[in-house]
């Protein structure tokens, strides 16, 4: 059976999505750091905060799962994404795990919906073409191999380049 999910990339704020889970590219405190993190913790509101205490600390390629709590999104999937030191630590490996964890928490809760950032691309500095191949990649495999078929799968872009960049890379890897 074909995968009949639909795939979209949109320049949206991500904390402002109605969907079943958005994903976070988390600080490993989970305290609410930089960037989409603090965003994130800041729509959410201080039950997050409160709630990621519980949870601990993540590691880079993993995901935790919260409630959206203030946010319109239902949930908020947790990922640290690795820090970029020119590619030859681990890093792709790293990524590709944040995105296959993030929709592996989609998959097991039977979430229908769910919205990804660039994972690593801002203060972790990951080059954002080599991040959006891992990207979509790795969603792709997910599409192929898994029997969990989402509604709708979303990249919420940060800027009109990044929504070019991921636009021209979808054309690439999905093209068939």
């Amino acid at each position: 059976m074909a995968n009949t999910t639909k795939l979209r990339i949109k320049l949206v704020d991500i904390t402002t999505l109605d969907v079943d889970a958005i994903v976070s590219s988390a600080d490993p405190t989970m305290m609410g750091g930089r960037g989409l993190d603090g965003a994130v913790h800041e729509a959410a509101g201080e039950e997050l905060l409160a709630y990621c205490r519980l949870l601990g600390a993540c590691r880079p390629g993993q995901a935790l799962l919260s409630p959206g709590f203030n946010l319109k999104a239902r949930n908020i999937i947790h990922t640290v994404g690795p820090v970029w030191e020119g590619g030859q630590n681990g890093e792709a490996e790293l990524l590709a795990s944040c995105y296959r964890k993030a929709l592996n928490i989609a998959a097991e809760k039977k979430f229908q919906s769910i919205a990804f950032p660039a994972i690593s691309t801002g203060h972790n500095r990951y080059p954002l073409d080599a991040a959006t191949r891992i990207a979509m990649h790795t969603v792709q495999d997910f599409l192929n191999n898994s029997d969990h078929v989402l509604r709708e799968m979303l990249f919420a872009c940060h800027s009109p380049r990044e929504q070019l960049i991921y636009e021209r890379i979808h054309d690439d890897v999905f093209s068939y």
